[in-house]
């Protein structure tokens, strides 16, 4: 899989089980090319969400929420990812 279908995928996903106002999604895979634990096929990503419902309910909940919604995704494409929540 591409990074551009991973995000959409994503974006799809988290939109279809949490109000969003505003989400995005950068690859920052590049900054840890050269790291040992790194690799090919699985990706770095940052996702910052804006959205009141996620706020509302705190910041670990939030996460294991995107966590769940995005499991499979984690297990075959991810191999780290940050989570902003505004």
């Amino acid at each position: 899989m591409d990074i551009n279908q991973l995000i959409s995928i994503i974006k799809i996903k988290l939109s279809e089980k949490i109000k969003i106002e505003n989400i995005n999604i950068e690859d920052k895979s590049f900054l840890h090319k050269n790291h040992k634990s790194n690799e090919k096929g699985k990706f770095h990503l940052k996702i910052s969400i804006e959205s009141k419902e996620l706020n509302k309910i705190g910041k670990l909940e939030s996460n294991r929420i995107i966590h769940k919604i995005m499991n499979e995704e984690i297990k075959l494409y991810i191999h780290s990812l940050q989570i902003l929540i505004h």
